[in-house]
């Protein structure tokens, strides 16, 4: 029995991997069954309708596998961050620099969402929403941020982290913009906004 559920899982991610790649490479439209059968090495179609009964069943495990893949890939950076400001910037820096060396999986999701499938992300979209808002929140009460409504501030972050998908694919350096959005984020959640290094070394020029 044990021997069956592990080679039907195997299965499931077989298949789940080779929709993420074509997703990926060729669109939505170009991911059909009998492509994925072509790609997978498999047989018939049934090899796929056994384990998912349709479209919407395939993307929601590419959904599920993207998030998976992408918390077990920020995990050890948020676990070693302390305090709610320097887990904010770990947040940011570990989303973008999931993004950057993700390309494939991200543009995979883009496709699922841009066709329709905006069922099968909701559900991921508002953890992560809660996930941030918490963050906020405990910030908030230790006096680490600012008073603010947490659910805005997540959403607005959210976007902003999503948003940069094209820059990065563009060729847009990830540490780069990473450091930018830690600091947009640290400036809105501060009750004083920090200076910028480089209106430090303004202000130290001018004093010279």
């Amino acid at each position: 029995m044990t021997t069956r559920l592990a080679a039907t899982a195997a299965r499931r991610q077989q298949i789940t991997h080779t929709a993420i790649a074509l997703l990926g490479e060729l669109g939505y439209q170009a991911t059909t069954f009998e492509a994925i059968c072509s790609r997978a090495g498999l047989s018939s179609k049934r090899l796929i309708t056994y384990h998912f009964s349709s479209k919407d069943e395939l993307f929601a495990s590419v959904a599920d596998q993207i998030v998976a893949d992408a918390e077990a890939h920020m995990r050890p950076a948020l676990e070693a961050a302390t305090g709610a400001r320097e887990l904010l910037a770990t947040a940011i820096r570990a989303n973008v620099a999931f993004i950057a060396g993700h390309l494939p999986q991200v543009r995979a999701l883009q496709q699922i969402l841009l066709n329709g499938g905006h069922g099968v992300w909701e559900r991921h979209h508002i953890e992560s929403l809660n996930r941030l808002a918490r963050l906020f929140a405990e910030g908030q009460r230790t006096g680490a941020f600012r008073p603010f409504d947490p659910q805005v501030m997540a959403a607005a972050l959210r976007a902003s982290i999503d948003s940069v998908v094209p820059l990065l694919s563009a060729g847009l350096d990830p540490d780069l913009c990473g450091n930018e959005l830690v600091e947009l984020f640290d400036r809105s959640t501060s009750e004083q906004p920090r200076q910028s290094s480089a209106c430090k070394l303004k202000e130290q020029h001018n004093d010279v």
